[in-house]
């Protein structure tokens, strides 16, 4: 009897990116890191990339890429992310689909995700069209296959999804057990001959309902199309505990657990299987990527008593070896996290995070009617609008993605050229690619998370109410229709627990954070204050040609007028403004913007303000700016999140410098009777040990801002940090060492043989040791095994004939290795 285990990841992030700007802004509340992407990047996606195993002694012994041992899915939005920010990790993701597929018979492990996690239940047909048609094209440009399987959001499905999986060519996805209504042998089964399958009757239906249906093989079902699919169930019981209930613990504990499903009762391949979300190993359960890494090394190694015999597989290669010889029906609108069926994403249903006992969910419904009533009505548009440049404006946004995946210049213009009537003039062609980013964001709007929550006024529903907002600015744009009073005023009909209705964070969070041309001007203008030499710089998703800019001095206040050509890299959208920008000092800054008129208004209009400000008449220069540029002034208040940030800083640093400066005088001209207080074993005065941990702290982190640091200065700060007992940022400080340890790890990879420079990382090593201080390691593994594999043989055979500086270069590569905690 065949025994395969096959373990599913579903990686996913809902799109975070300002719709705006097309970037994720910093996040505070994701603690040291800038956002939550990048946080669960490292904390997850990474270590899973290169997950340790450890011996007896807890040093690394191997490493593994998890992705080709598993089954996963990872978000369309999520993969883009990771392809701008972290290329290694969205690398290593690709490569482990080519490992997979000569790992499992040349099924690749990857599978396609609905585009951005819509609950496919609730969509109109379009949508599910165009959601699978973007999730299997952005999975066939990465991976450089068509997809076998697809991943719908929340196992939410119905028999239309399943049709349009069906009719796109997708061979299987996953659902959760309880969405089974009931099964039967197929009509044509035809078992391999050495198992005679325990199946129901042929032509009798059985009850499976309350999650009865046995997961142990796959189903075939039948679409009213007359098309079929094959379905998996995943073992509910098992990936519950997987997920709640400290399995990862321990990777023993992980294998028990999934061999614990086999059962002699089946006379069939029997396939244990599970699924959760990817986030699981390392994200939600610390570590849980190496008991991962751990329980794949044990069942492959054949060595563990439960797993013998047991064989790794992904849904593809199974499949293939075993086809369904059983149908099965699905309960209609169902899912894997809501028991009612879908009413998490539509109704009061009572899911919720039980973290707020008196909230109620009931503006969901109300939510959900806004974005249905939005969403028919910018349909509307775009058909209208569309058929004007379009042969087949639903076609055209099928296609779509590909854009959205390669907006070269040269690539969106074949796009337009395939799908338009005619060849469009430049400003049709702006309109075509305003109509279909208003389509764009129609669907971004419905990401799941929205609804998943508890309150109306939480991020997750800001974000979607967000891509509402910028499809409605497009709809106004393209003509004259403004479409949001009436949108708010259907989200006062959904009751929050914090404010008076969901109209309340719409006009609190989401109009402020609204992003036209003018605001994007804005922010150019009043960045150039503190960095003036851009000529031509590519901002978000803008690009900004600075035609003309000049600056003046007053002391500390600063005058900048300038003329800029910006245009979107979006829709291609381009106008030409002139800006006035006053900084009077700190955070004082006020900026007019508007739209060039020729060259005689713009040289008038800084004529007069720069006189009056070269006079000092600094009230005037005011009134000047109100009376040229009007109501569109800006100030720092309008600046993007980081930048904003940024020019705080800036604008602080000399606050900041002679708040430095006194902590350091306290610190240096106290230091004797700090000596005395030490002598005597009497705690420091609290003045003082504040004094010195503010410094000792700055100067750690100053010199691991630095490319190539001073070691002996860091040994020294560390050496003061422990005799004055000071309790550093632990976290902090961690944070800051890891992008140090990545550098010197980098120009070691770049210079492998700099013996000096392997002694260097280990004398590092060892202060941060003995600070406790926990630098993320992971890529100084990758690259020390890396190098280990490239060189180690090598310098090992020179060593052998006498080449003393082979036999250094061992030794400090071995200690190197000791160090960071790698066995030999």
């Amino acid at each position: 009897m065949e025994k395969y285990i096959c373990i599913h990841g579903h990686f996913y992030q809902p799109p975070r990116e300002n719709p705006w700007l097309e970037e994720v802004e910093y996040q505070d509340s994701a603690g040291v890191y800038h956002d939550w992407n990048e946080r669960i990047t490292a904390e997850c996606y990474a270590p899973n990339a290169a997950s340790k195993i450890l011996d007896h002694e807890g040093r690394v012994s191997d490493i593994i890429n998890n992705y080709s041992k598993i089954s996963f899915n990872f978000g369309p939005t999520l993969l883009s992310w990771l392809q701008r920010h972290n290329p290694d990790v969205y690398l290593a993701i690709l490569e482990a689909d080519k490992l997979s597929m000569e790992r499992f018979s040349g099924h690749g492990s990857a599978i396609a995700q609905v585009y951005n996690h819509m609950i496919m239940p609730l969509a109109n047909r379009n949508d599910k069209i165009t959601q699978v048609i973007w999730g299997i094209r952005d999975f066939q440009a990465r991976f450089g296959r068509r997809p076998e399987g697809i991943w719908l959001a929340e196992t939410a499905v119905d028999l239309e999804t399943l049709d349009v999986l069906a009719e796109n060519g997708i061979l299987f996805t996953i659902l959760a057990p309880r969405q089974a209504s009931r099964v039967k042998k197929t009509a044509n089964s035809t078992p391999d001959e050495d198992h005679a399958v325990e199946t129901p009757d042929q032509a009798v239906w059985t009850d499976v309902s309350g999650s009865r249906i046995d997961p142990a093989m796959p189903y075939l079902c039948k679409l009213p199309s007359g098309g079929t699919i094959t379905l998996f169930f995943y073992d509910g019981p098992i990936s519950s505990d997987i997920a709640f209930s400290g399995v990862l613990n321990k990777g023993e504990n992980f294998i028990d657990r999934l061999t614990s499903a086999f059962t002699d009762n089946r006379d069939f391949p029997q396939l244990v299987h599970i699924a959760t979300d990817g986030e699981t190993y390392g994200h939600h359960h610390r570590r849980g990527e190496m008991a991962l890494t751990y329980c794949l090394h044990l069942i492959e190694s054949g060595n563990y008593p439960a797993a013998q015999g047991v064989k790794l597989t992904n849904y593809g290669q199974y499949l293939e070896k075993h086809p369904p010889v059983c149908e099965v029906e699905i309960y209609d609108n169902s899912s894997w996290s809501c028991i009612h069926g879908i009413g998490r994403w539509m109704d009061d249903c009572g899911c919720n995070s039980g973290t707020q006992g008196e909230w109620t969910q009931k503006w969901r419904r109300p939510l959900r009617e806004a974005m249905d009533w939005l969403r028919d009505r910018l349909a509307g548009i775009f058909e209208i609008e569309g058929e004007k440049y379009l042969k087949s404006p639903w076609d055209a946004r099928n296609d779509y993605i590909d854009v959205i995946r390669n907006r070269n210049r040269a690539n969106v213009h074949s796009f337009i050229d395939s799908h338009a009537h005619t060849n469009l003039p430049m400003e049709d062609r702006t309109r075509v690619l305003k109509l279909l980013e208003m389509q764009r964001n129609s669907m971004l709007m419905y990401t799941s998370c929205g609804w998943f929550f508890d309150e109306i006024s939480g991020v997750e529903t800001v974000q979607v109410m967000n891509y509402a907002a910028r499809a409605m600015q497009y709809a106004k744009t393209l003509t004259g229709i403004s479409l949001e009073a009436e949108y708010i005023e259907k989200l006062r009909h959904a009751p929050s627990n914090v404010f008076s209705s969901g109209a309340y964070p719409y006009e609190m969070f989401v109009k402020p954070a609204k992003v036209d041309i003018m605001r994007a001007v804005a922010h150019y203008a009043i960045s150039s204050l503190f960095e003036p030499d851009h000529r031509q710089i590519n901002m978000f998703c803008y690009s900004v040609q600075n035609q003309s800019c000049d600056a003046v001095k007053a002391g500390k206040m600063r005058l900048a007028t300038g003329k800029i050509q910006i245009e979107s890299e979006t829709t291609w959208e381009q106008r030409m403004f002139i800006f006035a920008v006053l900084h009077l000092g700190d955070h004082s800054i006020n900026c007019g913007v508007k739209e060039f008129l020729g060259d005689d208004d713009f040289n008038t209009i800084k004529s007069e303000v720069t006189d009056a400000f070269e006079k000092g008449l600094i009230p005037s220069a005011i009134r000047l700016m109100q009376t040229h540029f009007g109501s569109d002034n800006y100030s720092i208040w309008h600046l993007f999140k980081d930048e904003q940030k940024r020019v705080l800083d800036l604008v602080s640093q000399g606050t900041n410098e002679r708040i430095d400066d006194l902590y350091r005088q306290i610190y240096e001209n106290n230091y004797s009777l700090m000596n005395f207080y030490k002598g005597l074993s009497v705690p420091l005065p609290k003045s003082l040990s504040i004094a010195a941990a503010y410094i000792l702290e700055k100067d750690l982190m100053a010199i691991f801002e630095t490319k190539h640091p001073d070691v002996e200065r860091l040994k020294g700060i560390s050496d003061e940090i422990k005799r004055w007992n000071i309790a550093i940022d632990k976290h902090k400080v961690s944070f800051r060492a890891t992008a140090l340890m990545n550098n010197l790890v980098e120009t070691l990879s770049a210079r492998p043989e700099d013996i000096e420079l392997y002694e260097k990382i280990s004398k590092v090593l060892k202060i941060f040791k003995s600070l406790s201080i926990k630098p993320d390691l992971w890529k100084a593994h990758n690259i020390y095994f890396f190098i280990g594999k490239e060189l180690r043989h090598i310098m090992s055979d020179k060593a052998a004939a006498a080449d003393e500086s082979a036999r250094r270069w061992l030794d400090n590569y071995g200690r190197l290795g000791r160090n960071l905690g790698i066995k030999p």
